[in-house]
């Protein structure tokens, strides 16, 4: 439902601007349109699709794989070195042959124990071709299996443990980063809001400059203002004319950066509704630093560095000593002269294969290649821990940011009141000649800072909120964690 709302306001947005009408947003509905519509978005959808994909093809070969390998035809021609027992001698005769061979395999890896058990079948032809012509099918019926090595490395215990772990992350990190774009639309909606009031604003005192210059110069006639008040005056609206021209471009660059970001129409035309005060919300640090542990995909990073180090070690300690394998069938097979007759009676077929291999003499090369592995491994843990307290310090400071934030807001609220209010009253004065220029123009100066800086105070507590929510994932306002939001993030998958 959410989805579709949000495709309807979009569609009505591009429809409108048809018209040249002004589309009003906030910035939750700003902040809806980035996460589903943006460039970044799809980037960021695409990337948890690979790790997805990555997920599903380790969970893929988890699972029995059935082969079938063909040789369908092969037909050789060529000279072959034989012995001539009359004259003791070696000669080279042609020899031509055609021959087919096919294999259907039945594969399961065994976690456990890093071995590989398999059930196949096999049938080959071959033809001798030429004067003493011949032909036999060799088959097996059946045969089973079982491969392991009996000293060497698991690489299937180590991907159990592994890849659950980088799908789990590529899921956090989906949210982390869908965060991460809210982060950045909060940066564009108050820049566009900034400058939208810098425009507001030098409208404003166009029209408030213009006024003053027409009232100094009745002020003038009666000598109840100086020759270089009026000229001040008169600079002060030559001034803000010019300051219009310059906000206007800047306005247009802020809004082409917004519509750019959300992914929407260049024609578009938008005005931003600034958000109301926002509820207070306590957050303690033990809360936030408890959430971040749980949900911070940086933790799974961290987890999945010293895995990768402990993997390294193991397989490199192993490749040190030597190594042995073996491998062990029985089954059946035949051979005959004709395809039914290689089916029938089959003879029992028993292999069993021990492999070893023994380094004797590589200089230092294996040990050295396993103490550099340990050494890595310390190296991970002391990364690891150092940034574990690096992202415990962010969080701290988050928390307090975000609470000095909250108290911010409520003085650049009071002090937007206080200014507007001084300078409606020496406005008042000045027109009835009881306060100079340097008064209204300080007043006036004092005004636009207040407003500028109660935007500045709401874009820097969204920007903390939003922080925190991303540091955390979790939803402070519905006390929930954000993975609720995932499946809805992922419509369409």
């Amino acid at each position: 439902m959410f989805k579709k709302n949000l495709y309807l306001f979009i569609c009505l947005i591009c429809t409108n601007s048809l018209f040249a009408q002004t589309q009003t947003l906030t910035l939750q509905q700003s902040i809806a349109i980035a996460t589903d519509s943006s460039l970044q978005t799809f980037r960021v959808k695409n990337l948890y699709r690979s790790s997805y994909w990555e997920y599903k093809s380790y969970k893929a070969a988890r699972l029995p794989s059935l082969t079938l390998s063909l040789t369908p035809i092969r037909f050789n021609r060529d000279f072959v070195s034989r012995y001539d027992s009359e004259n003791n001698i070696d000669i080279y005769r042609q020899q031509q042959s055609l021959s087919s061979y096919g294999n259907l395999s039945l594969t399961q890896n065994v976690d456990f124990t890093g071995g590989t058990f398999f059930i196949d079948s096999e049938l080959g032809y071959f033809r001798n071709i030429g004067d003493n012509a011949y032909s036999q099918f060799s088959s097996v019926p059946f045969r089973v299996g079982y491969s392991q090595a009996l000293f060497g490395y698991n690489s299937f215990k180590w991907e159990r443990k592994i890849e659950p772990l980088k799908y789990e992350k590529a899921k956090k990190e989906f949210l982390y980063s869908c965060e991460e774009i809210s982060e950045t639309s909060i940066q564009y909606f108050f820049n566009l809001a900034m400058a939208q009031l810098e425009y507001d604003l030098a409208v404003e005192n166009v029209t408030s400059s213009d006024s003053l210059f027409y009232i100094g110069s009745e002020r003038l006639k009666i000598a109840s203002i100086s020759q270089a008040d009026l000229l001040t005056l008169k600079l002060d609206a030559l001034n803000a004319k010019n300051t219009l021209k310059s906000v206007s471009i800047g306005l247009k660059r802020a809004m082409l950066s917004f519509l750019a970001y959300l992914n929407l129409p260049k024609d578009t035309e938008i005005h931003l509704e600034l958000p109301d005060r926002p509820t207070n919300i306590e957050v303690a640090f033990d809360q936030a630093l408890s959430l971040s542990k749980e949900n911070n995909p940086d933790y799974l990073e961290y987890q999945l560095n010293i895995l990768a180090a402990e993997k390294e070690v193991e397989r490199t300690q192993k490749k040190t000593a030597f190594d042995a394998n073996i491998t062990a069938s029985v089954g059946f097979n035949q051979v005959a002269d004709n395809f039914i007759s290689a089916y029938q009676n089959p003879l029992e077929q028993d292999v069993v294969r021990v492999g070893l291999s023994i380094p004797l003499v590589d200089w230092g090369v294996r040990k050295g290649n396993a103490n550099m592995a340990k050494s890595n491994l310390n190296v991970a843990r002391i990364s690891v821990q150092q940034s574990q307290t690096y992202l415990e310090q962010d969080v701290m400071l988050t928390v307090s940011d975000y609470g000095v934030q909250q108290n911010m807001i409520a003085s650049a609220e009071e002090a937007q009141s206080l200014a507007n209010l001084a300078y409606n009253s020496t406005k008042q004065r000045f027109m009835i000649g009881k306060a100079d220029v340097n008064s209204l123009t300080l007043s006036l100066g004092r005004l636009n800072t207040a407003q500028k800086n109660y935007i500045i105070a709401l874009k820097n507590y969204w920007l903390s909120f939003y922080k925190l929510r991303k540091l955390t994932l979790y939803d402070f306002e519905k006390k929930v964690s954000l993975s609720y939001q995932f499946d809805e993030l992922m419509i369409n998958r």
